[in-house]
């Protein structure tokens, strides 16, 4: 798929997936989701690919929605519709639903989670809307001095999308994200830090550099190993009991103890590096995808 709102490169086995409209602030439209989700799906089966870092062109991460991009309805919806919650539960994947009542952004956001590779976020300046719970939803964020991001959805009377009300008070707590969603606020960079959003923050010019570095300690492990863990992490701490995620932790130790861990154990002894050979596209262990 050529893309026309994103930038995709790849370099020592780390996927740079860049938002590129930086003359609108890298706002987000329709097609980009689209390319976003195709970026994340392709990605997830590219053995070339070990890690993803998302970053925006220009000065800003993501300004929300572009909300001059659509015609009639400035969210691309169908307003002619009236869906029912039976609807999102049975038909979700028809056209006209997809297309015309679910939010693009979770979409993108449900691509991402579904995501056999880590992802890294590098906040690189405005992150509003969209832009901010896009964020959440990646694995862990790195942000500069010049990041600002706003949960701004009630400022214009609508409500927290793109999956934000799973993800947001998982990482900061429900008091804070009520917090920053009921005031819809510009936070910066050491708000972010102080309430653990982000993990760190770094000059402009560093914080790429650092978010391929720690991405770079990610992509020499098996695969499959950190698909798993992925998953795993994601997925089991949201079960209601520690006995369904001993159930998957006991399959995925299982297989993984004839294969990736065997070599992982045998390149220990022999005071070694490990060669894994594994890989996401075609070597997941047969109870895998298990929530399905």
């Amino acid at each position: 798929m050529a893309y026309k709102t994103i930038l995709c490169s790849i370099n020592n086995s780390i996927l740079t997936l860049t938002l590129s409209r930086p003359e609108h602030l890298n706002a987000f439209t329709i097609e980009m989701s689209r390319e976003l989700i195709d970026a994340f799906n392709h990605a997830s089966d590219d053995d070339q690919v070990g890690a993803i870092v998302v970053t925006g062109a220009g000065r800003a991460f993501c300004a929300g929605m572009d909300l001059n991009a659509a015609a009639d309805n400035a969210f691309g919806l169908s307003e002619h519709l009236q869906p029912t919650l039976d609807d999102m539960r049975e038909r979700s994947d028809q056209d006209d639903i997809k297309n015309g009542v679910r939010d693009s952004g979770g979409l993108v956001v449900l691509a991402m989670y579904d995501c056999k590779k880590p992802i890294i976020g590098a906040i690189n300046g405005a992150a509003v809307g969209i832009g901010a719970t896009m964020a959440c939803a990646m694995d862990i964020r790195l942000a500069s001095e010049k990041a600002k991001v706003g949960f701004v959805f009630n400022k214009i009377g609508i409500t927290p999308e793109a999956c934000s009300s799973w993800f947001l008070p998982r990482l900061v707590g429900i008091q804070t994200a009520l917090e920053w969603c009921y005031t819809a606020e510009i936070l910066t960079a050491e708000t972010l830090l102080k309430e653990r959003f982000v993990k760190a923050i770094y000059a402009p010019e560093e914080l790429l550099n650092e978010a391929y570095a720690l991405a770079a300690r990610m992509v020499n492990f098996s695969q499959v190993s950190m698909a798993l863990t992925r998953q795993m992490i994601y997925r089991n701490s949201a079960q209601d009991h520690p006995v369904k995620a001993h159930q998957v932790d006991s399959l995925a130790v299982f297989y993984a103890s004839q294969t990736s861990g065997k070599e992982g154990v045998n390149a220990f002894l022999e005071k070694r590096a490990a060669k894994f050979t594994e890989k996401a596209s075609s070597d997941m262990p047969p109870f895998y995808p298990w929530w399905e």
